[in-house]
């Protein structure tokens, strides 16, 4: 049984936007737990989910009915993981700041983007490399002025669906997966040594479960490499779909197979992040693991009317 540092249940639906005919609305179901695992005397991975909008009701006008809306809404959700590294302190501090720097900085946006057609999309993904590149300078910079925390940095994995649209921006090993139709698909890449060995064919798939190059990151928030690349994908979300989001700390415990097992018994998101953690801990708990479950769906009735 899991003992859990934090967790957190949450149900969102989310509205269709009248003037996009194509957004298909989603019930949005989603679940996260925390856990510092077996071994580690603290926990260095922070998670957070978030519900944004935007709205507008009409109160008293004298514009013919259908001119204006008489009411609009439209609501965005966002998820993020980060898995700390750099000593005893460095890894927590640095998640925790990583994810604290990005809210603070998507705050300061004064027009914030609640449609992912094909015009914002790139918006967006511009606007995701700014605010990575500007967590990465806040680590390393605050990093310089306290010697306790030098060599601190953390993985971050964003995932933002408004609608059916799904956004992800990633760098580090951390993990957003889809299961869809019974198949588990990995929707990042990690970006550590063994995987760069598999890119180039050296490796095997199965070679770089048990490599000792695994936990070796290529990418990280926090060391100001000037060659940072934020990973960014955009995909269309069914109903049914589950996403996972999960630090290495499950998956490196727990094989796919086995992942895909629990997502695929369909109990509740919170059951499910519990099931996942508890399997992590049973097969070792040799690192923090944190996992993020949400279920979307199609609307019924009473949610629309809720």
């Amino acid at each position: 049984m899991a003992n859990q540092d934090s967790v957190d249940t949450a149900d969102f639906f989310l509205q269709p936007d009248p003037n996009r005919a194509f957004v298909v609305p989603l019930h949005i179901e989603v679940s996260a737990l925390s856990h510092r695992g077996l071994v580690r005397s603290n926990n260095e991975d922070h998670f957070l989910v978030t519900r944004s909008g935007r709205s507008l009701q009409t109160v008293l006008t004298n514009l013919p009915a259908g001119d204006i809306p008489e009411r609009y809404e439209t609501t965005g959700f966002a998820m993020v993981v980060a898995d700390g590294m750099g000593g005893h302190a460095g890894g927590e501090v640095a998640s925790r700041m990583a994810i604290g720097t990005l809210v603070r900085m998507v705050l300061d946006v004064p027009d914030w983007i609640m449609n992912l057609d094909e015009t914002n999309a790139p918006r967006v993904m511009k606007r995701m490399v700014h605010y990575y590149r500007g967590v990465d300078q806040a680590l390393a910079t605050h990093a310089e002025t306290h010697r306790d925390l030098a060599g601190m940095g953390t993985t971050m994995t964003v995932a933002y669906s408004i609608g059916a649209d799904l956004f992800l921006a990633h760098v580090g090993d951390s993990r957003c997966c889809l299961f869809r139709d019974a198949n588990l698909r990995q929707l990042t890449r990690d970006h550590t040594q063994a995987q760069r060995l598999a890119d180039d064919g050296v490796l095997t798939r199965e070679e770089v479960a048990t490599s000792r190059l695994r936990h070796v990151l290529t990418q990280a928030l926090g060391v100001e490499d000037p060659a940072l690349e934020v990973e960014m994908a955009q995909l269309r979300l069914l109903p049914g779909d589950r996403l996972l989001l999960c630090t290495d700390g499950l998956n490196d415990m727990v094989d796919d197979a086995t992942i895909a097992s629990v997502l695929s018994k369909r109990q509740p998101p919170a059951v499910t992040c519990k099931s996942l953690v508890d399997l992590a801990l049973e097969r070792g708990g040799r690192d923090n693991v944190t996992v993020i479950v949400a279920d979307y769906s199609a609307p019924t009735a009473k949610a629309e009317k809720g």
